[in-house]
């Protein structure tokens, strides 16, 4: 049995919907509640026994790989004030995870940011998790898909199913339940009418790929703006070998634009009592 121990998590993008805020600061550093975005990400790859994790970022995102990097001078003075547990977070993250970067040195599309980890990725297979989507619930989505993956050794996609009328906003797959939450996948849609849609199920920024995706990657065409799209590589991956779609347990929560950026700091902020016991007056005070 092939086990999954690499990650990879494309975070090259602009961030244009999070301007001016993310003009300087990547998105995926802009904090959720104590921790940035990319953190929570990690730690969800961590959690499913992934050790080893790719970032793929472009040369306006130091700040990424610095946060996963060690600060000796900053360290000295936390333990010198006694306020290591400031950042006890990534200190054992930094334990369980080997993180690596890799440039993308032209922003053309999901699909050609995955591309940038073949030579990193190897043989192996690997998850791929959006870096500016975070998930709470339980259990976290890349564990809940490893234990599919375990069971079929086929890549798996994670699904949400949404509104009908929402369909045409997200690829879309169809296919056959094979198990309560678990379909053997025939065919992906970008984007259909609600009329065309095979299927309510939604990609939803988390996958598991084999390394055989890559050819499928090299072949893609450029689609709109010029950029090589994930999806047209996993249509083509669909039709050489079996695949799966898993319906998330999790709840996802984008941080792609201010508002659901501000959503999901204040329903995470509901979910942890302390903190929440600190913000809600205020919340009751700006509903009256």
């Amino acid at each position: 049995m092939v086990k999954l121990k690499k990650a990879v998590i494309p975070a090259a993008g602009f961030g244009t919907r999070m301007l001016p805020a993310a003009k300087a600061i990547p998105k995926e550093m802009l904090p959720i509640l104590d921790r940035p975005t990319i953190e929570y990400v990690v730690q969800e790859a961590a959690d499913a026994g992934v050790d080893d994790v790719l970032m793929v970022v472009s040369r306006d995102k130091k700040a990424i790989e610095d946060h996963f990097d060690r600060s000796p001078e900053l360290e000295a003075r936390l333990q010198a004030g006694g306020r290591l547990e400031l950042i006890a977070s990534i200190a054992e993250l930094a334990k369980k995870v080997q993180v690596h970067s890799v440039r993308q040195a032209e922003q053309k599309g999901l699909g050609h940011a995955v591309l940038q980890a073949k030579r990193h990725v190897g043989n192996e297979p690997f998850a791929c998790m959006l870096g500016d989507t975070v998930f709470s619930g339980d259990p976290l989505p890349l564990v809940q898909m490893k234990q599919i993956f375990d069971k079929y050794q086929t890549p798996v996609i994670a699904l949400e199913e949404v509104p009908l009328e929402k369909v045409s906003r997200y690829g879309i797959v169809g296919g056959k339940e094979v198990e309560p939450g678990v379909l053997r996948l025939e065919t992906l849609v970008e984007k259909p009418s609600p009329e065309a849609a095979p299927s309510r199920y939604a990609i939803c920024a988390r996958y598991i790929l084999t390394p055989d995706i890559f050819a499928f990657l090299e072949n893609t065409r450029p689609g709109k703006g010029g950029e090589i799209q994930l999806t047209d590589a996993l249509k083509m991956l669909c039709d050489a070998r079996p695949m799966h779609g898993v319906v998330l347990k999790a709840h996802r929560h984008d941080i792609g634009n201010p508002i659901d950026w501000l959503k999901t700091n204040l329903i995470l902020a509901r979910r942890n009592e302390a903190t929440w016991s600190q913000i809600r007056p205020l919340v009751e005070q700006l509903l009256k």
